[in-house]
């Protein structure tokens, strides 16, 4: 154990009090018992944090306890004292001055911390971002300032410190307050309308687990309220890094979008090229201080301070065709990272009923007058991407003239895809569908067959075979390898 001199009595008590094993980090030590752990912070003073002082160590668990446990119900216990029993020896709980203070935590097995499992299916993804969004939107606003810059110089000090050669830390810090000097105005207008919150400030996939089969965020960053008072976009970007660099780039876009589709924070897009980079170079400095390979995420943060330039594609077609999973088929390769915006007018509708997408919504929300709202929102959020510097796919039937003309309006690189089925393919599809925001129905279906979509000038594609390898030639998209 590498634990402080003042605390070894207190660690030897804790192993052999419970008997299963130690989980260490450079602040904290976890002692694993049969259905719980108790979590002791180390005794050690680092700059950012000094946990030398009994009381502070006390206050911070309680904190930490507090600020956790509503987004992870059951899995905090509370804290408890370490004591000196009338015989001198160490115990948990009792009466008389505490000696030392545990942070008392449900035990859960090795595999349900997201970083120690393979890549998330799609629905465990959608579900972490129901949970990020959940906590995002709990929490109250922090006004104040836009620190950023703040930030941007101590990872280069951390980055030097680290041994990170001076040409690339410095080459890396020239371009991200380049970016930052643009953004700062906009990062302060995101404050000011609520944007700046109490986050998580350590979201990436080790302080995520499954809990009772859902992912819960959990161990939020405790021991400073200004780093962990940040944008929710910041806080996001973590996740979505790690899911990039751990898994690729399809599951960082769903969990984005299924967050957008949540809350509606197009916005944030104009943040996320600096925000993923300052959180790759977070852990390339912490990599090079572990002696662990830092430069391929030293590489990806410089890539995401130049991302390339936007671009707008509509999906449109009958109910079955297939529009969502060729929208997200090819979203990740489209745009900045972490890929493009779907915007699917499904999601958007049940947004703006206040219900989860896969609440199912009665004729009183398919009027044209609720139709129309959403289209406009479709347009709105699209505008707000595109504005940001960020690609879109926008997802829907179009199944009118005027809307496919008003979305070929939004932007110069604008390419409409029209995919097409025979209707017995289509009858099939949506018969089967189960657990989709989309509402639709075989009725529906055949109502929108019998309509005439009048003259259609987008791309058509065969929905029924090679709809994605068409869609990307179509977008001049080089051909999916081949496993």
């Amino acid at each position: 154990m590498d634990i402080p001199a003042t605390q070894r009595e207190v660690a030897e008590f804790l192993a052999r009090l419970t008997g299963h094993g130690l989980v260490e980090t450079h602040i904290s030590a976890v002692f694993l018992a049969g259905e719980e752990v108790l979590k002791l912070k180390k005794a050690v003073s680092l700059g950012f944090l000094d946990f030398t002082a009994l009381s502070e160590r006390e206050r911070l668990l309680r904190h930490e306890c507090a600020i956790n446990a509503p987004h992870a119900p059951g899995l905090y216990l509370g804290v408890e004292a370490i004591t000196r029993g009338p015989d001198g020896a160490l115990r948990l709980g009792g009466e008389g001055p505490a000696i030392d203070w545990v942070l008392r935590m449900r035990r859960l097995p090795a595999d349900a911390f997201l970083d120690a499992r393979p890549c998330p299916d799609a629905a465990l993804l959608e579900a972490l971002a129901d949970a990020v969004a959940a906590m995002h939107a709990s929490q109250p606003p922090v006004p104040g300032p836009d620190r950023l810059r703040h930030v941007i110089d101590g990872n280069l000090d951390a980055m030097l410190g680290a041994g990170i050669p001076e040409g690339e830390a410095r080459a890396w810090h020239a371009a991200a307050v380049a970016l930052h000097t643009r953004l700062a105005p906009w990062c302060d207008e995101r404050a000011a309308a609520g944007f700046r919150r109490r986050c998580h400030g350590d979201l990436h996939l080790g302080n995520i687990c499954l809990l009772d089969g859902r992912p819960v965020p959990f161990d939020a960053l405790e021991f400073d309220e200004e780093l962990a008072s940040i944008d929710v976009g910041y806080d996001l970007a973590f996740l979505l890094m790690d899911l990039e660099l751990r898994h690729g780039r399809p599951a960082a876009n769903r969990v984005l979008n299924r967050y957008v589709a949540r809350g509606g924070d197009a916005a944030l897009l104009r943040g996320m090229p600096l925000w993923l980079s300052l959180r790759a170079v977070i852990r390339a400095h912490v990599a090079a201080r572990r002696g662990q390979d830092w430069q391929a995420l030293l590489r990806a943060a410089m890539a995401w301070l130049d991302p390339p330039a936007p671009r707008l594609v509509a999906v449109g077609g009958l109910q079955g065709t297939g529009k969502s999973t060729l929208a997200r088929a090819l979203a990740p390769d489209l745009g900045p990272a972490p890929g493009a915006l779907v915007l699917r007018s499904d999601d958007t509708r049940k947004r703006l009923a206040g219900v989860a997408p896969e609440t199912r919504l009665d004729a009183a929300h398919y009027t044209a007058e609720a139709n129309a709202a959403v289209f406009a929102e479709l347009r709105r959020l699209a505008g707000v991407a595109l504005d940001a510097g960020h690609a879109v796919v926008l997802d829907a039937v179009f199944s009118r003239e005027p809307e496919r003309e008003a979305v070929a309006r939004l932007h110069p690189s604008f390419v409409g895809l029209w995919l097409e089925a025979p209707l017995e393919v289509l009858r099939a599809r949506v018969a089967a569908r189960r657990g989709d925001a989309s509402d639709a129905d075989v009725p529906v279906l055949e109502a929108s067959a019998a309509r005439d979509p009048g003259r259609i000038v987008w791309q058509h594609i065969d929905a029924s075979t090679g709809t994605v390898a068409a869609a990307r030639k179509a977008l001049d998209l080089p051909p999916v390898a081949s496993p």
